[in-house]
C-alpha cells in the first residue's frame, strides 16, 4: 500500500458505497484505481476527513457523472471545498469539470457525529477521529457484518481537539491506517518536541533570520498557528510577525465558525473570556505578490507559516527559491513527508532542488519537529486492543515496511492483511 489517494469499496448485498476518494500529491498527481463506469454504479460516498490524499478525488467522482449523495461532517466538507479550490487552482486537473463541481456543492449531505444513518442496507455513523477538525472514524454495519475505517486519527490531545473516540467500539473487521506503524514510530512527548522548537525558533529570529514552516493548511497550521501565539503572548518568543500565506486563514476562519468540533477548553476561550486564538493580532494574512515579496526581500525576522506541507505547491515553493540559500535563515518541518515529494529531498539534507525547472540552493538550516496528528505505533496497537469483538485487520495507508511491521505486532491475535493496490477482499 501507500500513503496517499485513499479510496476504498464497500459492497454488500447490491450496495455499494466507497469510503474516501483522495489523490496522492507528488511530481505527478495519482488517483484512485477506479473506473468511471465504476463511479457512476456507486450508492453513496463517504469522506472521513478533508485532506486532499482523502477527499481531493470528489472532484472526479461528481465530473465523471456520480449524481449520488456524499457524507461529511459540516467542517469536513466545508474545508474540503477550501481545499479542492486550492488544489485546482495549482494542480489545473484536466479531470475535473466545472459542471462536476457544481454537482458535488449540491450533492452533500452533512452528518453529525454518532448520528446514524442508512444508504440503502448499511447503516453508517461517524464518530471522532481527533486528527483534524470534523475528522472521523466510519463504522458500517449490515444484518450480519460491521466494519471501522480509522481514516486518519490521533489518540492524544491537541490544542485544538480531544483524541479520538476508543470507547464503545465494535466492530468485525478493522481498517487501519499506518502511516508511523513502524517499529520504531514511537512519538516523543509533544510538549519536549515544541519546546525544543520553540528555541530553534527563538535562536534563529534573534539571529535575525527569518523561520519557514511548510505546513498542510488544515489542521497542522492551526496547531502550529497556536503554539506560536501562546508562546509569543507569554514573552518567550520575541514579538515578531507571523505570517500566513496559502488558503490558511480561510482555514481559520472555518475552525473559528465550527469551534464546537474543538476542545471544550478551547471553545470556553472563546466563548467566555473573549480570547480568540484564531483572530490573533500576532498573526498576518499574506494575500498578495507585493506582500510576499517585500517578506521575502527580509530586512526583518519573521516566522512564515505557509502551504504547501509536502511542498509539493502552493507559495512555500516561492519561499524556499528565495529564501533558502540564506544561511540565517531556517526551516521547521512539522508534518510528514511521502516519498516522491520536494519536502521528502529537503528533510533528507538536499543541497539543491529544482522548482518549476529552476535550480535552488538550500544553505538555510533545516529542521524536523515531529508534530504530529497521526496516532504512533502504540497508539495504533492500544486501539485495535479496544475494538470490541475484533478479528480482522486491514492494514492501509502507509509505507509498505511501515505498515508490514505493525502487521506483524499484530498477526498473532487477528487475521490481519497487508493489500495490495485494486485487490478485493471479503470480510
Amino acid at each position: 500500500m501507500e500513503v496517499g489517494r485513499s479510496c476504498i469499496m464497500v459492497e454488500s448485498e447490491g450496495t455499494k458505497i466507497i469510503l474516501d476518494a483522495g489523490v496522492k500529491l507528488g511530481k505527478e498527481v495519482e488517483y484512485p484505481l477506479i473506473t468511471d463506469e465504476e463511479i457512476r454504479t456507486l450508492d453513496g460516498v463517504v469522506i472521513s476527513h478533508a485532506h486532499l490524499d482523502h477527499s481531493g478525488y470528489l472532484g472526479h467522482i461528481y465530473s465523471a457523472g456520480y449524481r449520488g449523495l456524499t457524507y461529511t461532517t459540516k467542517p469536513t466538507f466545508e474545508l474540503t471545498n477550501v481545499l479542492m479550490s486550492d488544489y485546482i487552482r495549482i494542480s489545473n486537473p484536466k479531470n475535473i469539470s466545472k459542471e462536476g463541481m457544481g454537482s458535488m456543492q449540491r450533492h452533500h449531505r452533512l452528518v453529525g457525529y454518532h448520528e446514524e444513518f442508512k444508504i440503502k442496507n448499511l447503516a453508517i455513523k461517524l464518530l471522532p477521529a481527533g486528527h483534524i477538525l470534523g475528522s472521523a472514524l466510519i463504522h458500517v454495519s449490515d444484518s450480519k457484518h460491521s466494519l471501522l475505517y480509522t481514516g486518519d486519527l490521533n489518540l492524544r490531545t491537541t490544542k485544538l481537539l480531544d483524541p479520538a473516540q476508543t470507547e464503545n467500539l465494535h466492530a468485525d473487521t478493522l481498517i487501519t491506517e499506518s502511516t508511523y506503524g513502524g517499529a520504531s514510530d514511537v512519538f516523543q512527548s509533544e510538549k519536549k518536541a515544541i519546546d525544543t522548537m520553540i528555541d530553534s525558533i527563538k535562536e534563529t529570529v534573534n539571529q535575525g533570520g527569518n523561520v519557514i514552516i511548510p505546513s498542510f493548511g488544515v489542521g497542522r497550521a492551526q496547531e502550529v498557528l497556536l503554539v506560536l501565539d501562546d508562546y509569543m503572548k507569554s514573552g518567550i518568543i520575541p514579538k515578531i510577525r507571523i505570517y500566513m500565506d496559502g488558503m490558511i486563514g480561510k482555514a481559520m476562519r472555518i475552525h473559528r465558525h465550527n469551534v464546537i468540533y474543538c476542545r471544550e477548553e478551547l471553545q470556553k476561550r472563546i466563548l467566555m473570556n473573549d480570547d480568540d486564538p484564531f483572530k490573533s493580532e500576532n498573526f498576518h494574512n499574506v494575500t498578495t505578490k507585493q506582500q510576499r515579496a517585500k517578506i521575502m526581500a527580509g530586512g526583518e525576522p519573521s516566522i512564515i507559516v505557509t502551504t504547501s506541507g509536502m511542498m509539493t505547491g502552493g507559495p512555500v515553493l516561492k519561499y524556499i527559491e528565495h529564501m533558502g540559500g540564506r544561511p540565517e535563515n531556517k526551516m521547521i518541518i512539522v508534518g510528514y513527508q511521502a516519498e516522491g515529494t520536494l519536502g521528502r529531498e529537503i528533510a533528507e539534507g538536499a543541497k539543491e532542488v529544482s522548482i518549476d525547472g529552476r535550480k535552488a540552493e538550500i544553505k538555510m538550516k533545516v529542521e524536523k519537529y515531529h508534530l504530529s496528528a497521526h496516532a504512533d505505533r502504540q497508539q495504533l496497537l492500544s486501539f485495535a486492543g479496544r475494538v470490541k469483538g475484533l478479528k480482522k485487520i486491514f492494514i492501509v495507508h502507509g509505507d509498505p515496511s511501515r505498515s508490514r511491521e505493525l502487521q506483524e505486532a499484530l498477526k498473532d491475535k487477528y487475521e490481519t492483511h497487508h493489500p495490495e493496490l485494486a485487490s478485493v477482499h471479503s470480510v
